[in-house]
């Protein structure tokens, strides 16, 4: 239940993150725009890193690649793509267990290098949400280090 609770949620605040909206219903964004989140490309990889604990990976092709300082080499599940309003998001089973990452557009730090990330990625992995950034291959970061 918690899981699908998650999953409902994660899909609403793809929608949310928007700015504006319809105060009067408390709908986010423009309400005649219906067109999927476009500002990643299906084909793009898209790559993700965060901290406390320390998680990376990419995601490409409907496969993404998951890793931890105990699994240097990541784990590769098969993941579902969904453009909401304002943002993706990938699910799959890890472990069989839900795995759900949402990338969203906004500025994002990940607080342990001078690096700018042009999207936050949020992820629910092992029961336990996790926040940090993201960028793709046509997006990439801006600051030192090599992509």
């Amino acid at each position: 239940m918690k899981n699908r609770l998650f999953i409902s949620v994660l899909a609403l605040s793809l929608a949310a993150c928007n700015s504006g909206g319809d105060a009067a219903n408390g709908a986010p964004g423009d309400q005649s725009d219906t067109q999927p989140f476009s500002g990643i490309g299906e084909d793009e990889v898209v790559y993700f890193t965060g901290t406390e604990p320390f998680w990376n990976g990419e995601v490409s092709d409907g496969r993404l690649t998951y890793s931890t300082p105990e699994d240097m080499e990541g784990t590769v599940i098969r993941v579902d793509r969904f453009a909401g309003r304002n943002g993706v998001s990938f699910t799959g089973r890890l472990a069989d267990q839900d795995f759900v990452l949402a990338v969203t557009p906004g500025e994002c730090s990940d607080g342990m290098s001078d690096r700018t990330y042009p999207y936050v990625a949020t992820l629910m992995v092992r029961g336990e949400d996790r926040a940090g950034c993201a960028y793709t291959d046509q997006q990439p970061f801006e600051g030192p280090g090599e992509i």
